[in-house]
């Protein structure tokens, strides 16, 4: 693993987060973008080299919905930038962490992403991010 690729916090409301963030950080949201396959829309924060995503459900049976329900607004997950995203989720299943995905799928912000169950990592939801190259 690289870096931290971004910290990403869940939000009931993504107009009000996004305004209370700005303020925060002092920098304005750099993108915003609808991920249809999960049911989220997100927002986009750099601070420095790091990176800040807001999850706000658009449907009510969306990953995002379930841990708002369960757990309310707050820090969700982080994710780590990845060279092979394939590569390293071999790595980690064969160190025996349970991985949420089979394959990798297309994320926000030109990702291709893959989670790791927080049951093996001590509670934190981790993802797993690698750029899509043009």
């Amino acid at each position: 693993m690289n870096k931290i690729e971004h910290i990403g916090i869940a939000v009931k409301n993504m107009d009000i987060s996004c305004s209370l963030y700005e303020q925060l950080l002092g920098a304005a949201c750099y993108k915003k973008e609808l991920v249809a396959s999960e049911g989220v829309n997100t927002a986009f924060f750099k601070t420095g080299q790091n990176k800040i995503e807001l999850l706000s459900a658009t449907v009510a049976d969306s990953p995002i919905a379930k841990f708002l329900e369960r757990k309310g607004e707050g820090i969700h997950h982080i994710a780590f930038d990845v060279e092979d995203i394939v590569v390293e989720m071999d790595r980690l299943k064969a160190a025996g962490f349970v991985l949420l995905n089979e394959q990798p799928k297309r994320g926000a912000d030109n990702k291709l992403v893959c989670f790791v169950h927080p049951k093996g990592t001590n509670g934190v939801l981790v993802e797993l991010c690698q750029e899509i190259k043009a």
